[in-house]
């Protein structure tokens, strides 16, 4: 069996880059200002430690392009990965219904695309992974 780990998103207090706390069976949460739970004195790790980010999202295209709620936090969170170029971590999959699919979305420069979206019908892969 292999061992696997979970980490939340943790809001800053000030900015916007997230941190990640770990979660198990005794783990702590408590509300953060937008109603959402998180983990209270956890292991907190940088977005660039994970293997595997999965992701919320409004919308999503064909590209892998993907809307957010407007609040900025996975953009600034993800910023290091625009100057990756071959090598990529962590995995970026966004979790969908498929009615949240459409055809073209907008995308800045600082967008950085999924490489996968996993709907309740199908999982899209993008960017050739």
């Amino acid at each position: 069996m292999m061992k696997r780990q979970c980490y939340l998103p943790m809001l800053p207090r000030r900015g916007r880059i997230m941190r990640f706390g770990q979660v198990g069976r005794k783990t702590r949460m408590t509300k953060n200002r937008y109603g959402i739970a998180e983990p209270v004195d956890a292991r907190a790790l940088r977005a660039r430690q994970l293997d595997l980010l999965l992701m919320p999202l409004v919308g999503f295209d064909h590209q892998g392009y993907r809307l957010g709620m407007g609040g900025g936090y996975y953009d600034a969170t993800l910023a290091y990965m625009r100057h990756r170029r071959s090598w990529r971590k962590p995995r970026l999959v966004g979790i969908a219904y498929e009615c949240q699919r459409v055809d073209k979305l907008p995308h800045d420069p600082w967008d950085m695309p999924l490489d996968a979206v996993l709907t309740e019908r199908q999982l899209y892969r993008f960017n050739g992974t």
